[in-house]
């Protein structure tokens, strides 16, 4: 099924979503790869704020190349979302709604996302061009000796992704494999 959703979104906005649907996303999502989830997790054990509230937003795994003149942001593709495993479940205890990223999460993040009843999309690999045609704005929030792993706020219109986890914990990549076995 397509959607369109405006991004933060609520716990019932995502109880709606099913693994399979095509989704395009508009309005505030926020990036942070592997240095800058170590950061927020350092941050959050002396007992300090994060840089932006998790709660009902979506990080997008990802890191820019320069943008090129007169654009906000250069290519904007998906990384490996396995990477941030083991930060994720404790960001969404704190409210993250959704994360956008490429390939399969653990069983922990499994649990956690079925637990606070959020949402994992996925991004297509190798389209950063195109996906950073739905980027209206990009600003760095924190972080920026971090370089392309700043954190940083995107503005987006029609951002398209994959929901590869609902919040029930139906997993794309593995229906879909049981899906091609019985074909």
């Amino acid at each position: 099924m397509e959607r369109y959703l405006e991004v933060p979104f609520t716990k019932e906005a995502a109880a709606q979503l099913k693994a399979g649907d095509l989704v395009y996303l508009t309005g505030t999502i926020y990036t942070a790869r592997d240095a800058a989830h170590k950061r927020m997790q350092e941050t959050l054990d002396r007992g300090e704020a994060l840089p932006f509230d998790p709660a009902g937003n979506v990080i997008y795994y990802m890191g820019p190349s320069p943008a090129r003149e007169g654009r906000c942001i250069g290519s904007a593709g998906p990384t490996t979302a396995s990477r941030m495993d083991r930060y994720t479940p404790k960001l969404l205890d704190l409210g993250l709604r959704g994360m956008i990223g490429k390939g399969r999460r653990s069983a922990a993040v499994k649990d956690a996302v079925k637990r606070n009843g959020a949402v994992y999309f996925a991004a297509i690999g190798g389209a950063g061009a195109l996906l950073s045609k739905s980027i209206l704005q990009s600003e760095v929030i924190a972080y920026a000796d971090l370089g392309t792993e700043a954190i940083r706020r995107l503005t987006v219109k029609n951002f398209p992704v994959i929901v590869c986890m609902d919040s029930d914990g139906t997993d794309l990549y593995e229906t879909a494999i049981e899906q091609y076995r019985k074909e």
